[in-house]
């Protein structure tokens, strides 16, 4: 069966790694790289919101930071052989039935 979705880069990723003879990283390297990654997005974030201006104005593209977070979340994932897609569908599922009654839901109606 192909994959789809998150599936779809899991393999992308894997492919690319897997051209390498050291494979992915030891997995505390990689929660290590997810964490500094995570730390650039908020500081890009900060930047955008006007919170907290970046020290030297250049190039931002909050596309790339949140890619790269998802890279180093797919090489955790990849490594432990955790399907994204079914682990994503059950997340979705947990937080569908959990916080249903915290939101409002929109009117069906279009007027």
């Amino acid at each position: 069966m192909e994959p789809t979705g998150l599936g779809i880069i899991q393999k992308a990723l894997d492919d690319w790694i897997g051209q390498f003879e050291e494979g992915y990283w030891p997995p505390l390297s990689m929660l290590a790289a997810l964490v500094e990654e995570t730390g650039e997005l908020a500081r890009e974030l900060n930047d955008r919101e006007g919170y907290k201006k970046k020290r030297a104005p250049g190039n931002s593209n909050l596309g790339l930071e949140l890619a790269d977070v998802l890279f180093s979340l797919v090489c955790i994932a990849n490594y432990y052989h955790i399907d994204l897609d079914a682990a994503f569908k059950e997340v979705l599922d947990k937080y569908t039935k959990r916080d249903m009654k915290r939101w409002t839901e929109k009117s069906s109606d279009t007027g």
